[in-house]
């Protein structure tokens, strides 16, 4: 694996079960953000639903970003109580779930 040095994006592309009510959803997205009040490492947190007309998705239909100074938050985070406890109650409404990290390269 490559030496990681600067900000680290994690990136997760969700795709619930069916029958999962919408305020179920909206209860665990605003969950989800609010890790950042709990968490120091996390340094910022975006999310939003697919508005592709590709209609690639394959039923992943929210995406969630959180940006971290380093590999080594991103660990803390993984690790911290509070995330633990918010991936375990979050993956019981997941049929699947995709998680990315990857350090941002600028234009060459």
């Amino acid at each position: 694996m490559e030496q990681v040095k600067g900000v680290v994006k994690h990136i997760v592309l969700a795709k619930f079960k069916e029958g999962v009510a919408e305020e179920e959803i909206e209860k665990h997205i605003k969950e989800y953000a609010n890790l950042c009040n709990l968490i120091e490492h996390m340094k910022s947190f975006e999310w939003g639903t697919d508005v592709s007309i590709e209609n690639l998705h394959q039923g992943f239909t929210h995406i969630f970003e959180t940006t971290f100074e380093t590999l080594e938050d991103r660990s803390a985070y993984v690790a911290h109580a509070a995330h633990v406890k918010f991936g375990t109650a979050f993956s019981s409404v997941l049929e699947k779930i995709i998680a990315i990290d990857y350090v941002p390269k600028p234009e060459k």
